[in-house]
């Protein structure tokens, strides 16, 4: 029995030995554990110190980030503030700009109307009439250089345009002979004129004439000079043409001459030939045409070669004095009853009036033009 006790101790200390070993590796192994932990539990310490001192820096720079976002709303506000008071300014700028721009337009309408208005007025287009001259003298020029130039044809005409007024319906124009009177009549507001048994009340007042204009116009022409048309050819070069009208026009035969210089223009169909000596031009002008063989006859338009010029050009406005304009005239009576009832009233002293030395009325509903010279005046119909 004792034997087996023995032996169960023995079972029992080789168990406890065993649970022990396992107790200390087991202990051994809760170390380690603890230790991982605690090495995880410093890591992580560490790591919360950094993200905190992260999150310190994270929070300052936020609130960094907001000051900046709040100084930059303000000075946005104040920019934009700044933007749209410029805009405002701008557009009323621009406001202004227009009403000047539309002032502006209106005065350019304005004086536009004026400058066509003027350009009308003083636009010279005539039809001057033919009129027979007669020679009279040769004036030689002195320090003549050109001998050519000196055997040219020349002319200077003077143009002058008579002054004028357009004389409307119920009205008329009166000229006294002296310049007193039509002062006198002049300060009167109005005029009661006596027509049979009725009475018209006139109004006088002054005129401003149209401008007038004089100037010369000089002309020269050649005596060895023409110019021709119409040499249109469709067949010959134009080197060969031009030999063609030099050759025509040198024969004498067809009243041509030496030519010294000729110009043709292919497009035109004309030219100009020079011969060189007088009286050959003289006669192909007088014949209007010519013939040349181009190759074949070809009629030739021929014209005297001009040069023109204007000069000493010069205008003229004013008002007559001797000239009164009155308004309002009722037609009471016939066109030359109430222009002798004009007169006979303007004539009379009592009434401011004198001597009357021209008179022109016309009814309503007519229009006449009045020109003027520089000592009397007279009604043409317009």
């Amino acid at each position: 029995m004792s034997g087996e006790k023995e032996q169960m101790n023995g079972e029992q200390l080789v168990a406890k030995d065993q649970d022990l070993s396992n107790a200390r590796e087991e202990l051994e192994k809760w170390k380690k554990m603890v230790e991982t932990i605690e090495r995880e539990k410093d890591k992580l310490i560490l790591e919360k110190l950094d993200t905190d001192e992260a999150k310190k820096k994270a929070q300052q720079e936020v609130t960094n980030l907001m000051n900046a976002q709040d100084q930059l709303v303000v000075s946005f506000n104040d920019k934009l503030k700044d933007i749209q008071a410029k805009i405002n300014s701008m557009a009323n700028a621009n406001q202004d700009l227009q009403k000047k721009l539309q002032q502006c337009k209106e005065q350019l309408k304005t004086k536009k109307a004026e400058t066509d208005n003027l350009q009308r007025r003083f636009k010279i287009k005539a039809e001057i009439p033919e009129k027979r001259m007669r020679f009279t003298h040769i004036q030689q020029e002195e320090n003549e250089s050109d001998e050519n130039e000196a055997q040219d044809i020349k002319g200077v005409f003077t143009i002058i345009q008579r002054p004028s007024f357009l004389l409307k319906g119920g009205e008329a124009l009166i000229t006294f002979e002296e310049e007193k009177v039509a002062d006198q009549i002049l300060r009167l507001p109005k005029c009661t004129v006596a027509c049979d048994k009725t009475k018209s009340e006139v109004k006088p007042g002054t005129m401003a004439l149209e401008p007038s204009a004089k100037f010369e116009v000089h002309i020269t022409v050649s005596k060895r000079t023409i110019e021709f048309s119409n040499a249109f050819t469709f067949c010959l070069p134009e080197e060969r043409m031009r030999d063609r009208l030099e050759l025509g026009f040198s024969k004498p035969s067809r009243g041509g001459g030496e030519v010294e210089t000729i110009n043709y223009d292919e497009k035109a169909g004309a030219g100009s030939i020079t011969f060189l000596n007088t009286g050959v031009a003289e006669n192909l002008t007088l014949r209007g045409n010519f013939y040349v063989d181009a190759p074949e006859a070809m009629e030739v338009t021929v014209a005297p070669s001009y040069k023109y010029e204007l000069k000493k050009f010069q205008t003229f406005c004013g008002v007559p004095k001797r000239t009164v304009l009155l308004r309002g005239i009722q037609d009471i009576s016939d066109e030359e009853d109430m222009q002798d009832h004009l007169e006979i009233h303007f004539q009379k002293p009592s009434n401011y009036g004198g001597e009357v030395e021209s008179i022109k009325f016309i009814s309503k509903g007519k229009n006449l033009r009045a020109f003027f010279s520089e000592d009397c005046a007279e009604a043409e119909a317009q």
